[in-house]
């Protein structure tokens, strides 16, 4: 873990609080380059694209629209919580190499409750990622940030 890596990571927060001042779920994800380097983000959707409207997700298949495999391959998703099974298949199948997120699913699970809008599933994002025949870099969680992270669900749910 890079201190770039930190920095993109609390980047992922502010698009969360951004997405939840829009009227969207609290998520918010980005993908940089080898660098570094901001090359898209998004944040959660759910206003307009209902349960799919997951931050990952948008910001994977974006990627996969944009760039090649090999490219992806050497990039990075940084994501504020764990991805759900749907987010971390989508950052599988985009080709994206490296996955680092923030607070665990398990956690977000505490914090959503029974909430429709966010039934997580007990499905680590390592376990989705290791049926696939091509390896992801997962980092996560980092728990010097899940207190800022857990704060964007605070009254949320």
């Amino acid at each position: 873990m890079t201190p770039r890596d930190l920095e993109l990571l609390q980047e992922t927060i502010c698009l969360a609080d951004q997405s939840r001042e829009t009227g969207n779920h609290p998520f918010g994800a980005l993908l940089a380059d080898a660098d570094g380097k901001i090359l898209l983000s998004s944040g959660n959707t759910h206003s307009t694209d209902g349960g799919t409207g997951h931050a990952e997700l948008n910001v994977a298949r974006a990627a996969a629209a944009q760039f090649t495999p090999d490219f992806l391959a050497t990039c990075t998703l940084y994501t504020s919580v764990e991805p759900c099974s749907m987010c971390a298949g989508g950052t599988y199948w985009a080709g994206i190499g490296r996955l680092v997120y923030g607070m665990t699913e398990e956690r977000l699970a505490v914090l959503t409750g029974d909430n429709e809008e966010n039934l997580t599933m007990s499905l680590p994002c390592r376990e989705v990622l290791a049926a696939g025949q091509r390896d992801v870099t997962v980092e996560g969680p980092i728990p010097e940030l899940e207190e800022d992270i857990a704060r964007s669900h605070k009254d949320f749910w």
